[in-house]
């Protein structure tokens, strides 16, 4: 099996997992669209390589680690194929409506061993996850983000959301409602976007 090659300095069981994840994309993606199809040729880069560096963004000694809207896993199940090597003792939750996506997202646990769980329903239905880190890629506003945070964020988490190049307009339209501490760090995957690392969420 040809291993992947990581922007991050990574073990080689950590590389053969992340192809592993890789190839069973490949293979449920025409049958659920995981991905949009003319970002498959790119995976690495625009998927995998992407949800690395949110991993790296992430302050030291979280247990708990919450994705929202996982869709195809990026960036949950990229983050649980790390943790398994650089955060032995830590959980990933994978929060996930669609029922097909579920099973796909199990089925890679299952064939990475990655240390994830899914769970089936609505994020806004979801029992509070007092996670000690939270992220969501292309999935809502930032303003509907926050308020997931505040439902799904434990006191003192961070949340690490990827944004566009509008990303200063949805910071300035979530002020009116949050309060907040918000660090910007310029995506290395695509220049015009950035990571925002999110702390101290409170409402206005």
């Amino acid at each position: 099996m040809s291993t992947f090659d990581s922007p991050m300095d990574v073990s080689r069981e950590t590389s053969e997992r992340l192809e592993i994840y890789a190839q069973l994309l490949r293979k449920w993606n025409p049958r659920i669209n995981l991905v949009s199809r003319n970002t498959l040729d790119d995976l690495e880069t625009r998927h995998i390589a992407d949800s690395m560096q949110i991993f790296d963004l992430a302050p030291q000694g979280w247990k708990h680690w919450a994705d929202l809207g996982s869709g195809g896993g990026f960036p949950g199940l990229v983050i649980a194929i790390l943790a398994a090597e650089f955060s032995p003792v830590a959980q990933v939750t994978l929060v996930e409506s669609d029922q097909r996506k579920c099973a796909f997202l199990r089925t890679v646990i299952r064939e990475t061993g990655a240390p994830a769980t899914v769970v089936a329903g609505r994020i806004e239905a979801t029992a509070p996850l007092s996670a000690d880190i939270l992220s969501a890629r292309a999935l809502a506003d930032l303003d509907t983000l926050l308020g997931f945070a505040e439902r799904h964020l434990c006191e003192g988490g961070a949340a690490l959301f990827p944004k566009g190049a509008n990303w200063k307009k949805e910071v300035d339209n979530a002020r009116v409602q949050w309060r907040l501490d918000c660090e910007a760090r310029t995506s290395k995957t695509e220049p015009s976007a950035v990571i925002l690392k999110i702390g101290g969420i409170t409402r206005v």
